[in-house]
């Protein structure tokens, strides 16, 4: 292995030998799922070679908040006691997840080091560090690199700024926009930030003219995928050249719908199995995302399946600005409410800035009473969503009758 330039001989090694450790792992994955009833039900086949992986019933993201309703916190699908997990988190949806003790359980080092974040870096990590994992996800990873962390969260531009320039961050995580508007208060300040050079965005999409704008600033970003539930999940380690899939994870393309793998090359589902959680065991877990493997190996000598990246979701769940947004959350405000109206959420982006507008069929017309509406909806949205949002009132009978709750128009480029 060249020194520094992977994060470990895994990420080179061959085809077989990659299959060959992915079975071993997979089998005892199975069988320290089989120490629970709830999961045991899921797992009535052998597994003597890694296509007999889709013999397994998917678990659906939404059928794991069913069940955690239910049987809250974890659906007593966790094989170790609570007392025995680092962390409990609970992320939107509502959903709790977990980790444990073992070094980089989310793996995400493996992502930061493609993008050259290295000893010496001074990192300015603006997820969140509290209920959800972003921000220890991170954190974790970042250490193990020996890099220099500033826990900064996602608020407070100005101060965001003052600390950047204060000491001399060199490496941003978060997610894409939120740098944007760092960098455009910079300019408006006359504040120069020329040590940040690299960044890390995730839990969002870049888009076409954000990434250019960062390009121009000679600030190399890379992103990567992972989840809550499941840790990295995929990681650039070039430009354009799709995403590489983690070494501790097994990823099929299916069918939505089903649990059928697709060709390599087709869109389908993205469904995750992780090999090195041992705590609460997810296998087969059915993202919503959708994406598809790219042909050939990634110019870097990594020797891993690649994926196009995030290309939409399966069902009408998105992602705006780091959180994402169900229709299960819109059909919440309105009961909170008391809203029987027809209504979709429209995601849209202006300005290089996500909006959210909550369209709501009413006969409404008094001003007076449109005004506490609009006041209330967007109290709601932000108490369910925890997003800002806005409300426009349209006539009744005037909405598609397509089965659409919420609709993403934005343009997410090639």
């Amino acid at each position: 292995m060249i020194k520094n330039k992977f994060f470990d001989d895994l990420e080179v090694r061959s085809t077989d030998e990659r299959i060959s450790d992915h079975l071993k792992k997979l089998n005892k994955l199975i069988e320290k799922a089989k120490q629970n009833k709830n999961q045991l039900l899921r797992f009535n086949v052998e597994i003597e070679d890694l296509d007999d992986l889709s013999q397994i019933p998917l678990l659906r993201k939404s059928d794991l908040i069913d069940k955690q309703s239910k049987q809250p916190p974890f659906a007593e699908l966790n094989v170790s006691e609570i007392r025995d997990f680092a962390h409990i988190y609970r992320s939107p949806g509502p959903i709790y997840d977990l980790d444990g003790h073992a070094q980089n359980w989310w793996r995400f080092a493996r992502a930061l080091h493609a993008a050259d974040f290295r000893y010496g870096d001074i990192v300015q990590n603006c997820f969140s560090y509290h209920f959800t994992p972003a921000g220890a996800m991170f954190e974790e990873a970042a250490k193990i690199l020996k890099c220099t962390v500033f826990p900064a969260g996602g608020e407070n531009t100005d101060l965001q700024l003052e600390v950047m320039s204060d000491i001399g961050t060199t490496a941003y995580v978060g997610v894409p926009d939120f740098l944007k508007i760092i960098l455009e208060k910079a300019d408006e300040k006359k504040i120069s930030l020329s040590k940040l050079t690299k960044a890390m965005v995730t839990g969002g999409p870049l888009f076409p003219a954000v990434a250019r704008n960062f390009k121009e600033r000679n600030i190399q970003a890379r992103q990567c995928y992972g989840t809550a539930d499941l840790g990295l999940v995929a990681y650039e380690a070039a430009e354009s050249e799709g995403m590489v899939i983690d070494e501790d994870v097994i990823l099929e393309i299916v069918k939505p719908g089903t649990g059928k793998p697709v060709k390599d090359g087709e869109v389908g589902e993205v469904v995750v199995t992780v090999l090195n959680n041992y705590e609460l065991p997810i296998i087969r877990f059915a993202t919503g995302d959708l994406s598809a493997i790219m042909e050939g190996e990634s110019i870097t000598g990594r020797t891993n399946k690649r994926i196009k990246g995030w290309m939409g979701r399966a069902d009408q769940t998105t992602k705006v600005r780091g959180m994402f947004v169900q229709p299960s959350q819109v059909n919440k405000i309105l009961e909170n409410l008391k809203i029987d109206n027809e209504a979709r959420m429209i995601i849209s982006r202006s300005n290089d800035k996500d909006e959210l507008l909550l369209k709501v069929e009413s006969n409404i017309t008094n001003s007076s009473e449109i005004e506490t509406m609009k006041q209330k909806i967007s109290d709601e949205i932000k108490n369910v969503i925890n997003l800002r949002g806005t409300l426009e009132i349209v006539p009744v009978n005037s909405l598609p009758n397509d089965g659409k709750v919420i609709d993403d128009t934005r343009n997410f480029g090639e």
